[in-house]
């Protein structure tokens, strides 16, 4: 069984109504109820307005896979809660941010970049392009899909090159993204996924469902170890050892 937490800031859909009628739940909900059908993913949520934003060292060191979505809180999230969420990744815990997750902190702590990118919000539609279509997180997914409305992100996109580009977005207003970034960090893996403003319904599209439950699946560790820096003593010449004949 795979352990998912989906943390949400979850600002917009409580006091904005438009947002409210697209995600009356909230985002955390919505990507909960998708995953949460498969028979191999159990799925906890947590949320900006939870007592430590739903973040202990505990509840991390028993996930194996975390969904961050944040947007317009990026700034109260503790440092202390971005620091867990880094070790952990460090630890081993996969990590998938969302869209605007980009800014968010652990992020940013990840990356060692300020992840600035270039952004407009006028209902471009977005095609999707699979760069890597033998990769587990694009498969079964087409040459390309359609979103009819994102806002749009733009290039340059700052942050370190990504160890795999697996999709490419590209917008009606010309612009193109890194839209799907793969990244390892210490013993865990990261994805960025950039479709999934809040005033469009792009978390109920099945291409995008899809792409997060593969993600999923393929960011979950096999094992997870802490990295160290061990002081360790010199083998000696008259130390004995043993040679393993092929």
């Amino acid at each position: 069984m795979i352990r998912v937490l989906i943390w949400n800031e979850f600002y917009h859909e409580q006091f904005k109504e438009k947002i409210q009628k697209v995600y009356p739940e909230g985002i955390h909900r919505a990507l909960a109820e998708f995953l949460g059908r498969e028979e191999d993913i159990s799925v906890r949520t947590a949320t900006l307005y939870d007592e430590h934003c739903g973040i202990t060292k505990e509840l991390l060191d028993e996930t194996d896979v975390l969904l961050w979505w944040g947007h317009a809180r990026h700034g109260e999230v503790p440092d202390e809660v971005a620091e867990l969420v880094r070790d952990a990744v460090l630890d081993g815990m996969g990590a998938i941010f969302l869209h605007s997750a980009h800014h968010s902190k652990p992020f940013r702590l990840l990356m060692g970049t300020p992840c600035h990118l270039t952004w407009r919000e006028s209902e471009d539609r977005e095609v999707l392009w699979v760069i890597d279509p033998a990769h587990p997180i694009t498969r079964d997914i087409d040459r390309y899909f359609v979103l009819p409305a994102e806002e749009t992100y733009g290039e340059p996109f700052i942050v370190p090159n990504p160890d795999k580009v697996l999709l490419i977005g590209n917008y009606s207003g010309g612009e193109v993204f890194r839209s799907g970034c793969l990244y390892e960090r210490g013993n865990g893996k990261i994805f960025y996924f950039q479709p999934g403003h809040e005033t469009f319904p792009t978390y109920k599209d099945p291409n995008v469902q899809s792409i997060i439950r593969n993600a999923v699946r393929f960011l979950a560790p096999t094992y997870r170890v802490r990295p160290t820096c061990p002081h360790v003593r010199k083998i000696t010449d008259d130390e004995p050892y043993v040679i393993v004949k092929p």
